[in-house]
């Protein structure tokens, strides 16, 4: 009872993981929106990522984003770098939507 309690805390970390995972796969043409209905449990998980993991994610990105910008051909690489950390930050509660729709799903 125990093992499975635990794997299901830790599945949204796991699905926050991935989500962060395809999105610095093909960053281009899409961004994040905050979901509305995610609720406190979102809101203690983000606090916990942000402890754990999400400040050297997020840390990492910047130093790779300003390296990109050095090179002109590097410089839309830094900036899908730059738009990775607020999701590298705070992943749950987020979802990632094409960029001709950030306004559908609210």
């Amino acid at each position: 009872m125990s093992r499975d309690r635990e794997r299901s805390e830790t599945i949204p970390f796991g699905i926050a993981a991935f989500r962060i995972g395809v999105y610095a796969l093909w960053p281009f043409g899409y961004t994040t929106v905050e979901r509305r209905d995610a609720g406190a449990p979102s809101c203690v998980g983000n606090v916990l990522w942000l402890v754990l993991a999400g400040w050297w994610l997020a840390l990492a990105h910047i130093v790779t984003g300003i390296a990109m910008c050095i090179t002109i051909i590097g410089i839309p690489f830094g900036i899908a770098n730059f738009k990775l950390i607020p999701v590298s930050l705070f992943p749950l509660g987020r979802e990632i939507v094409p960029t001709d729709q950030p306004f559908a799903t609210r």
